[in-house]
């Protein structure tokens, strides 16, 4: 089931308490003697189990101004560093999570920002928070969130770490513009037992330049998240863009979902045209 939500519905004791966590079994170790290969297997998977392997795939594309993009990363960096982050880390069953984080526009052009990294306490939140804001702020043309979600779905045979639930998290002010449907890569990412997120960005007024669409977080619901527990925070206020981030991570770490959400959405037909960002790309310049 996917949900919608607002901010202001979202609240952090609904997501800290109850609720249990599906498992993902983790890889076994090199071999070794029979004597020993039990210990270090209980070892092992001990010590490479996350709660989450988590993916924020951010949008650098150009309809994001640079006020919007330093927000953006500035809300991730204190996301991560808030009390509250920590405190949700601390309730998994394993207290830690494993993190990266990558820019994306155009459906060639991603660039990780923060490879794999272990997040497991202050001193660890705050090496990723000091990571993301060190690296100088970029745009780039065109939108391609299936390009993102292609580009995400194999970091995950990259990560060092086993995580009981594996989450794309995508961020982003438009909908998809460039490379495949939007909906072939989030079916292929669910196939894989991938939950993705959203976290539509509608600061704006909808614009011609900037292919903005007046309703992207129904088209995030419909075309973009999906898997169990999926779900859509929007963002239609700038003073409430790292409240957002903030909330969303808290939600991706607890692995919660509100108790009382503001829209329950059923699995329908898209109510907005899965194809609309390549349509208007299409119409203004035929191509």
């Amino acid at each position: 089931m996917r949900l919608l939500f607002s901010i202001g519905a979202v609240l952090v004791a609904g997501m800290l308490a109850g609720g249990d966590v599906a498992g993902i079994a983790a890889p076994g170790p090199k071999f070794e003697s029979p004597r020993t290969q039990p210990q270090r297997l209980a070892a092992d998977k001990d010590a490479q189990t996350v709660d989450v392997e988590l993916i924020l795939a951010v949008d650098v594309s150009y309809s994001m101004d640079m006020d919007e993009l330093a927000i953006q990363r500035e809300g991730y960096a204190q996301a991560i560093q808030s009390k509250e982050f920590l405190q949700a880390l601390k309730l998994g069953p394993n207290g830690r999570i494993a993190v990266t984080y990558f820019e994306w526009a155009a459906s060639s052009d991603q660039k990780i920002i923060i490879p794999w990294r272990l997040v497991d306490g202050p001193e660890t939140a705050d090496a990723v928070a000091a990571e993301i804001m060190k690296t100088p702020i970029r745009r780039a043309s065109r939108t391609s969130i299936s390009g993102a979600i292609n580009f995400a779905m194999p970091l995950f045979d990259e990560d060092p770490y086993r995580g009981l639930r594996r989450v794309i998290d995508i961020s982003g002010d438009g909908p998809n513009n460039n490379g495949g449907p939007v909906t072939m890569a989030r079916d292929a990412a669910l196939e894989k037992g991938i939950v993705i997120n959203g976290l539509p960005i509608m600061v704006k007024e909808p614009s011609y330049s900037t292919m903005d669409i007046d309703n992207l977080d129904l088209y995030y619901e419909d075309c973009v998240i999906g898997g169990p527990g999926s779900f859509v925070i929007t963002i239609k206020e700038r003073d409430k863009f790292k409240e957002a981030i903030r909330t969303k991570l808290l939600m991706e770490v607890a692995g919660r979902t509100p108790e009382r959400p503001v829209m329950r959405v059923a699995d329908k037909e898209p109510r907005v045209n899965c194809l609309i960002g390549e349509k208007i790309w299409s119409d203004r310049w035929g191509r």
